[in-house]
C-alpha cells in the first residue's frame, strides 16, 4: 500500500505540474459544455482530458452520460483521459487562472 500511495502522490505532482504549465500557456478549457465545443472543432489539439467527480457526482446520471460520451470521443481521437476523484483539489489548482466556471467536471489541456 505504501508503494501505491507513493505512485499516487507522484502522479498528483505530475498532474499539478502539467496544469500549471498549461495555465501559464493559456491552454486549458474548463467545463463540460466548453470541452464539447472544443472537441467538436479542434480535437486534434487536445492532449489530455480530465474528468473530475466525487462520490456525490457519481449519482448524477446526466453527468455520467456526459462522461461516457466524452470518454468515447477521447478514445476515438487518441486523447489521454484521467479520472480525478478530488474535484476540490482540482479547483484549487485551477483558481490560479482567474475565475474558472463553476463546472469543473471536465478540463481539457491543449
Amino acid at each position: 500500500e505504501r508503494r501505491c500511495r507513493g505512485r499516487m502522490e507522484a502522479a498528483g505532482d505530475a498532474l499539478e505540474e502539467v496544469l500549471n504549465n498549461a495555465l501559464s500557456q493559456r491552454s486549458v478549457t474548463v467545463g463540460v459544455y466548453e470541452a464539447a465545443k472544443l472537441l467538436n472543432v479542434a480535437a486534434d489539439s487536445v492532449v489530455l482530458c480530465l474528468l473530475a467527480a466525487d462520490e456525490e457526482d457519481g449519482r448524477d446520471v446526466a453527468l455520467q452520460i456526459h462522461f461516457t460520451l466524452l470518454q468515447a470521443f477521447c478514445c476515438e481521437n487518441d486523447i489521454n483521459i484521467l479520472r480525478v476523484s478530488n474535484p476540490a483539489r482540482l479547483a484549487q489548482l485551477l483558481r490560479a487562472a482567474a475565475a474558472p466556471p463553476a463546472d469543473l467536471h471536465c478540463v481539457l489541456v491543449t
